[in-house]
């Protein structure tokens, strides 16, 4: 469902509209007085079906919305978020994972949610990530990937202030996020041998120590446990030339040391159709890459893209994982 008060509910009944024909179907977890509140209010008259489980909603999917009721009932103002709904959000994503761990569906796309209105309500999770990595976690810690058709990157450090992801940033940190990556590239891609570029921390990768040690002291030490262990690392490489449409071709996902390093580039070449991807869990996750819109919520403009593109993603991810578990 995502932040009831955003873009979410909108987004999830146009994405309904471009997939109804195509292979590949979703139900959506919320309240369904809310959809069709929605759909009222942006002028999008669409036919709601309550089912009992995500296991009906491929037979009603072509006719109808799916929607798998909370329970809980969601009073939603466009674009006036409540710490009030803080409930029914966490609901949501609670029984779409449940669904997913019982086989139900074969993968879980969140919607945007509104951190500051969990916050308010006693939410003690950074964000959608380390929630998940709580509910859902697999054999190591959640990585949150960005994807886009040209490029995958990957931040080491996530939603932390720029002061204290470089406190935190550590050799081990860099290691232990390039392992999960290297690994659920392979089973979730189908990449049989990933290139992985190592940002450098500092402008030009330090310059020789002379604009920091970090990429000496830090990621250069990450880089070569990595090369050791049979993972295809390089770098660190200097982050203002690693993203030109020459250098991109040459790696399979950039691995970034803070957020904006990663978020930027690829929201600057496709922010419509940006997906965030969480691997290491025991479930397949993905969302749009933007958030709640609160400023256009309610309007009927928000656009669609990146969520159609995230539920896509997930089906594919999904049956790459089916395709792998089956060779070994």
């Amino acid at each position: 469902m995502g932040e009831p008060s955003g873009i979410g509910p909108e987004i999830a009944i146009d994405a309904w509209f471009r997939l109804r024909d195509g292979p590949v179907s979703f139900a959506w977890f919320g309240d369904p007085s809310l959809l069709v509140a929605t759909s009222a209010r942006i002028g999008r008259p669409v036919a709601i079906r309550e089912i009992g489980n995500f296991a009906e909603a491929r037979a009603v999917f072509r006719d109808a919305l799916p929607v798998v009721p909370l329970g809980i009932s969601v009073a939603a103002t466009p674009g006036q978020p409540s710490p009030a709904n803080a409930q029914a959000v966490l609901r949501s994503i609670d029984l779409a994972v449940a669904a997913c761990a019982r086989g139900e569906t074969a993968a879980v796309v969140t919607n945007p949610i509104q951190k500051a209105t969990l916050y308010a309500a006693g939410f003690r999770h950074p964000g959608h990530t380390e929630y998940l990595g709580e509910i859902a976690g697999g054999d190591a810690a959640p990585v949150m990937m960005l994807v886009c058709p040209d490029l995958r990157v990957v931040p080491v450090t996530i939603h932390l202030s720029l002061r204290d992801a470089i406190a935190r940033l550590t050799t081990e940190a860099i290691v232990a996020t390039a392992r999960t990556v290297d690994k659920a590239i392979r089973r979730e891609f189908a990449i049989g041998a990933p290139r992985l570029a190592v940002a450098g921390l500092n402008p030009h990768a330090g310059e020789q120590n002379s604009m920091g040690m970090e990429d000496s002291g830090i990621v250069a030490p990450a880089v070569a446990i990595l090369r050791k262990e049979g993972i295809d690392a390089v770098g660190p490489l200097p982050p203002d030339t690693m993203f030109t449409p020459r250098a991109r071709p040459t790696y399979d996902v950039a691995i970034c040391m803070y957020h904006d390093q990663a978020l930027i580039p690829l929201k600057t070449l496709d922010v419509e159709g940006g997906v965030n991807v969480t691997l290491g869990l025991s479930v397949v996750r993905t969302s749009p890459d933007h958030g709640t819109a609160l400023d256009i919520a309610g309007r009927g403009i928000a656009d669609p893209s990146s969520l159609v593109a995230a539920i896509r993603l997930a089906a594919e991810i999904a049956e790459n994982r089916t395709k792998g578990d089956r060779r070994c």
